[in-house]
């Protein structure tokens, strides 16, 4: 059965110390076209507590965004390592392992020029690609679900990767992830009630 990846994406991003662009000003020096983008696909998942994402408004934007990154990388190299993370960060929400693997390489890319943000993107792109091919993850960015209906749970981690490796980039230990998820799950599950009980 093929595994969904829940449109909760964006909390676990936090749950693995990932956090939100807060603010929608341009950093210095960056590109205004892929800042906007970043902004955009970052708040599309930001939502309150108990709402839901519209899944085909969210796909529809993230296949604009997608086309158009690729398009100013077929234009030539960016300026530095922030429009990398930018352009990784709107990739690594594609429908493909491509799209995973290519901003996998973006995430090198803008870590070589100082962007330590995209540190901890380049476990989790390098993980949905794994899963995209069906292995397991190395850092334990990723949760799946059967369904939307089922709380998402730790997708399956490959035991050599160390808790070294997961704080260089930035990645809590597996036993944390673990214990997240557990929580996670909860409020899933509690909200599931509330929902069920209008």
């Amino acid at each position: 059965m093929k595994k969904y990846v829940t449109g909760l994406f964006i909390l676990l991003f936090s749950l693995n110390g990932f956090c939100l662009a807060s603010e929608n000003a341009v950093p210095p020096g960056a590109s205004a076209e892929l800042s906007k983008m970043f902004v955009e696909d970052q708040s599309s998942r930001n939502i309150a507590p108990g709402a839901h994402i519209d899944g085909d408004a969210l796909r529809s934007l993230d296949a604009q965004h997608q086309k158009r990154v690729k398009e100013l990388l077929s234009l030539g190299p960016f300026e530095n390592g922030i429009d990398y993370y930018h352009a990784a960060m709107i990739l690594q929400h594609g429908l493909t392992p491509d799209d995973y693997l290519l901003a996998h390489d973006l995430c090198v890319v803008a870590i070589s020029k100082g962007e330590n943000k995209a540190r901890w993107l380049a476990a989790a792109s390098e993980d949905r690609f794994l899963l995209g091919i069906g292995r397991a993850q190395r850092f334990g960015t990723q949760f799946q679900a059967a369904n939307v209906s089922v709380a998402p749970h730790l997708a399956p981690v490959d035991p050599d990767v160390t808790d070294a490796m997961r704080l260089e980039l930035n990645v809590s230990s597996l036993a944390q992830t673990k214990k997240n998820e557990i929580d996670f799950v909860n409020s899933y599950n509690e909200q599931k009630k509330i929902e069920a009980s209008k």
